[in-house]
């Protein structure tokens, strides 16, 4: 006999995130604890949740100009940043430097809401990758035409498989841009994209328990 659904369910989830939240926001300004079509729940210097429709004001210097099931998008003092749940930003003020926070994922793992070319692209932080890896079918979504570039080969758990040397116009994440960002394209052997030290050799990083803040050096 399929078993009933309990309603109470999503909203006991939603509230252990408005809590975890509560707590972790703090070390930044906003971050993002809710999404759903046209609306997002947001945490403002470590207060309680609160749901904004897009198009509102958040603070005076915040609006909410996107929301999906997956990102938000919010404008700060005219800049636009895009981040995901349980990513924060800060509203830094104009010269300041750019720094964004990510929380680990249940698997242990920092994951980036990151824009590259303008598109958008969740990317596994990962020390351990000299730099950004692609599998090639997100090349092509993003308009990379990594066939031009320099043709290598990578050790992959199916043995070895071609890859190619490219650059990476603007890599984005939260508020830290980056502009011709060496990057690798496999065709084979890469489930996921990567981001490398490529990117995050210019920045500082400094973990914080469940948090990773990513600081722009240069």
């Amino acid at each position: 006999m399929p078993r009933k659904s309990d309603p109470m369910r999503p909203l006991a989830l939603i509230s252990s995130l408005f809590l975890f939240a509560s707590v972790t926001a703090q070390a930044s300004d906003i971050g993002v604890v809710g999404l759903f079509p046209g609306k997002a729940v947001l945490v403002i210097d470590g207060s309680g949740p609160k749901t904004f429709a897009v198009g509102s004001k958040v603070t005076d210097d915040v609006k909410l100009v996107e929301a999906n099931g997956a990102t938000a998008t919010l404008e700060i003092k005219g800049k636009r940043q895009v981040i995901g749940i349980g990513d924060y930003v800060s509203r830094s003020a104009p010269g300041a430097t750019s720094s964004v926070t990510l929380k680990v994922n249940p698997q242990g793992h920092f994951v980036a809401q990151a824009q590259i070319n303008g598109a958008m692209m969740t990317m596994l932080v990962d020390t351990g990758a000299t730099m950004i890896a692609l599998p090639a079918s997100d090349a092509m979504r993003l308009g990379v035409d990594y066939k031009k570039g320099r043709m290598t080969m990578v050790n992959t758990a199916n043995g070895a498989a071609p890859a190619y040397m490219v650059k990476l116009n603007t890599v984005k994440i939260g508020d830290i841009e980056m502009n011709q960002v060496d990057a690798l394209v496999q065709e084979a052997g890469l489930p996921f994209a990567l981001l490398g030290m490529s990117f995050l050799n210019r920045t500082e990083m400094k973990r914080e328990g469940e948090m990773m803040v990513l600081t722009k050096r240069f």
